[in-house]
């Protein structure tokens, strides 16, 4: 998978060495690698989003780790299987109806990966299915929504970016 080495090098270089990085300049000078986990072919899918019906589509306001409220709409739901065991997701999309976002936490969270859980920003296919890579799961940089109870795995996945090492 090399776009994925290629995402992973270029996101290594921007928390490193570029003067926006979420990064202390102070951690900057230390910094060395992010971690992923291996990269996971199992753990990507193409999938139909089962939309919720409009009066279920309400906007929420997502809890962040800095208080300040996250507004997004429950979009739908994607549904797939984890190592053998069926898993579901809600999918929401920001105020204004664009980009489709998963936030989650898995049995790795806390441990392997970041203890507020991790993220993925999801693109279309080129049929209108959402592409959901794992390999592209992310730690949040700094004020970040916390994954609702309904995206809360007991499975893990093992695919994406592992905890940051200060955290």
């Amino acid at each position: 998978m090399p776009e994925i080495g290629d995402f992973r090098k270029s996101k290594g270089q921007y928390f490193g060495g570029d003067p926006n990085s979420p990064l202390t300049p102070e951690q900057r000078k230390g910094f060395k690698v992010l971690k992923y986990f291996a990269e996971n072919a199992d753990l990507q899918f193409v999938l139909a989003v089962e939309e919720y019906p409009d009066d279920s589509k309400g906007l929420i306001q997502m809890a962040t780790s800095s208080g300040d409220p996250a507004p997004h709409i429950r979009w739908g739901q994607l549904k797939f299987v984890v190592g053998g065991a069926p898993v579901a997701l809600t999918v929401y999309r920001g105020e204004d109806g664009g980009d489709y976002f998963l936030p989650f936490m898995d049995a790795t969270t806390g441990d392997d990966s970041y203890s507020d859980g991790r993220y993925l920003d999801l693109p279309l296919s080129s049929d209108g299915r959402l592409v959901l890579d794992l390999n592209y799961a992310y730690n949040p940089n700094w004020s970040c929504p916390i994954p609702p109870s309904d995206n809360r795995l007991t499975v893990a996945i093992n695919a994406g970016e592992k905890k940051f090492p200060e955290a």
